[in-house]
């Protein structure tokens, strides 16, 4: 069960600036929030991979998860392929604090080691997408993609698909100067 959902608009004290600044018109006109907003404060590391990713690349990105983890790094992600998904299980065994951002509006229902985390205050749950948006799509899940990035202070790609749409969100970040970690694919 869920409750207290909050909505922030670009008006509050609590959006956070850098949307606008990295998104500018395309920033969410509002946030919906579970949990604690004192999150969207840290310093963030975006947390991305592909949904094929190869086994060379998993092993070093769930002991990357248990670093952060054991570190208390601020990790954020939409968790949503195999290795993200993952690596929240690595995230949410501690206390290191976590921000999930759906490609969806807000779920109806938490899992409830979310909802025991979301209780802790070490858990928030942001979404830029309205309650019609219930539903994960390729464009949804790629604009939730672009506003994780934007939020980032550093960005951790565990694997992107050449020509797939991590790599041209790869494209941005380097172009927004966000530090990008452990990715050296050439940039053509």
């Amino acid at each position: 069960m869920k409750t207290g959902n909050e909505t922030i608009t670009r008006e509050d004290s609590r959006y956070p600036a850098r949307l606008v600044q990295r998104l500018g018109a395309d920033a969410p006109p509002e946030l919906t929030a579970l949990g604690n907003l004192d999150l969207l404060a840290l310093p963030k590391t975006a947390l991305f991979c592909s949904a094929r990713c190869p086994g060379s690349a998993i092993l070093p990105t769930y002991d990357q998860a248990a670093k952060w983890r054991d570190a208390g790094r601020c990790v954020i992600s939409g968790f949503h392929s195999p290795v993200e998904k993952e690596c929240l299980q690595i995230l949410l065994r501690g206390d290191a604090p976590v921000i999930l951002c759906p490609a969806r509006a807000m779920l109806e229902r938490l899992p409830a080691q979310w909802a025991i985390a979301v209780a802790g205050g070490r858990l928030l749950i942001l979404s830029p997408f309205t309650a019609k948006e219930n539903r994960v799509t390729t464009e949804l899940a790629r604009r939730r993609n672009e506003f994780i990035a934007a939020m980032a202070d550093e960005a951790y790609i565990a694997h992107a698909t050449p020509g797939g749409q991590l790599e041209q969100l790869v494209r941005k970040l380097a172009a927004w100067g966000v530090p990008l970690r452990p990715y050296s694919r050439p940039m053509s």
